[in-house]
């Protein structure tokens, strides 16, 4: 695809909930670009839907994990490199807030919530990634996945927005550690799609509509066009980028003022 040839390399995605996930969209430019790849999914009700989604991949290697649980992930990693013997990609498509913080001022966030968003939102990609390293060996590249309102205010994503902040200051950092044995790590920030996570954010449809109207290309994006981006990332296509948060938003970010009628 793209005339990406990936055959023999082999992936890990995290955060895969459904067909219209982001996750699975990286995933499936992966598979067409003949990369071989290991899912972790949230919970055990996910397994059907997983088997499901991966009935056509070359040898899928599915495992249940809960990010936050550190002996869960170090059983995850061992099985991969017992079945894969060592681990090209890694993507980081794993994010959570409990509702209650999309529902409330950012003001009233609790202790708890605020300890339960940061865990499984941001530090959970420098869990994994201390794990993929080793498996790295010959290099390799991590993408995960951020939103604008890691940058700006965007009403009502309140909690999981601050995750996101941290999540792309994790990038840098984790570049910079993981540079000197060819791991090259990046983040993109995707526009707004209509993904389960999606769902919890009050007031999206609208949202959505204003975001595709008042953007550059005057549309929304497609997971598709996440995908994209993401294969070129992964692959040698992108050596030279590491420590970077990339957008794909139809050129929302960079708008500074809408006029009146424009939309």
């Amino acid at each position: 695809m793209y005339g990406i040839d990936l055959t023999g390399k082999k992936a890990l995605v995290f955060g895969v909930t459904n067909q219209r996930s982001l996750g699975w969209a990286i995933a499936e430019k992966l598979h067409l670009a003949g990369a071989r790849i290991a899912f972790s999914y949230q919970g055990e009700r996910l397994r059907d839907t997983m088997e499901e989604l991966t009935a056509d991949l070359r040898e899928p290697l599915l495992m249940q994990c809960d990010v936050t649980n550190d002996d869960k992930l170090d059983g995850v990693f061992t099985q991969v490199a017992k079945t894969f013997g060592q681990l090209d990609y890694l993507v980081h498509a794993v994010a959570f807030a409990p509702a209650s913080t999309f529902e409330k001022p950012f003001v009233k966030v609790t202790r708890t919530e605020w300890q339960i968003t940061m865990d499984v939102s941001a530090y959970s990609l420098v869990a994994v990634s201390q794990r993929a390293a080793p498996l790295m060996a010959q290099g390799g590249s991590i993408v995960t996945l951020s939103y604008l309102a890691g940058e700006r205010v965007v009403p009502h994503y309140n909690m999981m927005g601050v995750a996101k902040a941290a999540l792309e200051a994790s990038v840098r950092y984790l570049a910079y550690d993981l540079g000197p044995q060819g791991v090259r790590v990046n983040a993109i920030s995707a526009g707004p799609a209509r993904t389960v996570a999606a769902r919890s954010i009050a007031g999206f449809g609208e949202m959505y509509s204003k975001a595709g109207a008042m953007s550059m290309l005057r549309r929304n994006i497609t997971q598709e066009e996440v995908g994209d981006l993401a294969l070129v990332l992964l692959s040698e296509l992108g050596s030279g980028v590491t420590g970077e948060t990339i957008y794909v938003d139809a050129g929302y970010h960079a708008m500074g003022m809408f006029l009146v009628g424009e939309e």
